[in-house]
């Protein structure tokens, strides 16, 4: 296992590139874990079902690929329900910002 440095922590909930923002079949945008949460909190099924489906889940790649965290990604993965994802990202949060007050 990793240890999870300080600035990995703050690498992961800062903003991504614009280039490597996530843009949401809705028209928002995310670009850190924060919008994502929030995001997810008030998001319709039917927009979540766009983005995780059988065949992809867009959260879980694009926080893999993007924001580099493969422990959330897998969380995603397992989420069924925007709510469930939200919490997950909320969890992910809380634990990334436990690590930005470690010396």
């Amino acid at each position: 296992m990793v240890k999870l440095s300080r600035e990995m922590a703050v690498t992961r909930l800062g903003n991504v590139a614009a280039e490597k923002q996530f843009f949401c079949q809705d028209g928002q945008v995310f670009k850190n874990l924060r919008e994502l949460e929030g995001a997810l909190k008030d998001m319709s099924a039917g927009i979540y079902q766009y983005h995780v489906n059988e065949s992809k889940n867009d959260f879980s790649n694009w926080v893999n690929q993007v924001i580099g965290d493969d422990k959330l990604s897998r969380d995603l993965l397992k989420s069924k329900e925007p709510i469930q994802a939200a919490k997950s990202v909320a969890a992910r949060v809380a634990w990334l910002e436990s690590k930005l007050t470690v010396a």
